[in-house]
């Protein structure tokens, strides 16, 4: 398993789910968007089964994407190679990583896990791999554990950066983005630009476009251009479609519609759709879509200060869906809640604003939070220092920094 690209510094929350599902009866599918550590989980995890006695004969890793396995594209071969090296006297793990590249995988996948004392883990950096036959196939017998870039709080620490004073390394970390080897890379602008221009590239070819057989790549890229310009903005496909014939540029709603889906599936974007409170139930109109990395969006575009408010909403998002939430955008007449975080302990209320140090801007940031009327926790993100910590009718305001590395 190659993990040049990304040296073996610690995922631990990932690390410790697998753990948790070692041995369990159940195929253990890690996802998420292209060079966001999956490979390096594996290598971490084989790691740890060593340490715990786990030999060497026990442990088959294969990465389709590397030429040596070149010959385990098809599914019969793959799962012949992997049934000669099982073991019959002891568990065998068996990893395979980017699993969607053998081709009818899902059938291998379904043998292997009718074995016995076999733990199958994979991985895949396409959504596709969990629709039709393979989510048919296997309902309710595999875990899905979504893997994203780093954290802020795991950005510190591959950067052994400082506790004391987390502005300088948020604005790195806003500007450069959270794929795991940029903090390895030498802070300079043109080299890290270098390596996200190569993961955009990699994703948009071999994710997005071949898995889907999209040949106007032009296109795709407009659109990627567009949702990355309106991150935390209400879109429709219709609104995209408006947009770019009034540029000149015929297309049609339903051909946005797909190159859409290719992108959410290539987890390159993250669809959030609205939620009613008051009506308890789910809007069909006007999602609201998030990046995967700011540094992505950043080598697209043309990025501003004044754009800071989208971009600290967008690292909240992402930060609730590595917490385990299940997120919405929140609709309460005529007024919003930039999130809705429902998870077992029940539901949370989240606002996100850059600074609520006016009163006119703090007023309206808590509107949307004092009209909902439940007991629910309620919070309001800032990077403001002064205030943070306060509360307003029970609704607490923090420092989005400190929730990022506290919480």
């Amino acid at each position: 398993m190659n993990t040049q690209e990304q040296p073996l510094m610690p995922r631990k929350e990932y690390l410790k789910q697998l753990i948790a599902w070692r041995e369990k009866h159940l195929i253990k599918v890690i996802t998420g968007v292209r060079r966001s550590g999956k490979s390096t989980l594996f290598s971490l995890y084989i790691k740890y089964l060593k340490q715990q006695g786990v030999r060497d004969r026990q442990i088959i890793s294969i990465n389709l994407e590397d030429i040596e396995f070149e010959h385990l594209l098809d599914y019969h071969s793959l799962y012949r190679y992997i049934k000669e090296l099982l073991q019959i006297d002891c568990f065998t793990y068996v990893f395979i990583d980017e699993i969607q590249q053998c081709k009818g995988f899902e059938k291998a996948v379904d043998s292997l896990f009718i074995k016995n004392n076999v733990d199958l883990y994979i991985t895949g950096s396409n959504a596709y791999m969990l629709s039709g036959e393979l989510a048919t196939l296997l309902s309710g017998r595999y875990v899905e554990i979504q893997m994203l870039p780093l954290s802020f709080r795991e950005y510190l620490e591959f950067s052994h950066a400082s506790l004391d004073n987390l502005t300088p390394s948020f604005n790195r970390y806003l500007k450069q983005g959270s794929f795991p080897y940029v903090p390895m890379l030498e802070q300079q602008d043109s080299i890290i630009r270098t390596y996200i221009e190569g993961i955009y590239t990699t994703i948009l070819i071999k994710d997005v476009a071949q898995r889907k057989a999209i040949t106007d790549v032009t296109l795709l890229e407009r659109i990627i251009k567009f949702l990355g310009s309106s991150i935390g903005s209400p879109i429709s496909a219709k609104k995209i479609c408006d947009t770019l014939i009034s540029s000149g540029r015929k297309v049609s709603v339903n051909t946005i519609d797909i190159y859409l889906q290719a992108l959410l599936d290539s987890y390159i974007f993250y669809k959030v759709d609205r939620y009613d409170i008051k009506g308890k139930n789910f809007l069909k109109t006007l999602s609201k879509y998030y990046i995967v990395d700011l540094g992505l969006r950043n080598n697209l575009l043309a990025s501003s200060e004044s754009d800071i408010g989208h971009q600290i909403e967008n690292i909240v998002y992402l930060e609730l869906i590595r917490r385990g939430y299940q997120v919405s955008i929140g609709k309460l007449t005529d007024k919003e809640v930039d999130f809705v975080a429902k998870s077992q302990e029940g539901l949370s209320y989240f606002q996100v604003s850059a600074s609520v140090l006016d009163e006119n801007t703090l007023k309206r940031e808590l509107a949307p939070l004092q009209a909902i009327r439940d007991n629910h926790p309620k919070t309001l993100l800032t990077l403001d220092e002064i205030g943070a910590g306060s509360n307003y009718e029970g609704i607490q305001q923090k420092n989005l920094l400190q929730w990022l590395v506290t919480s």
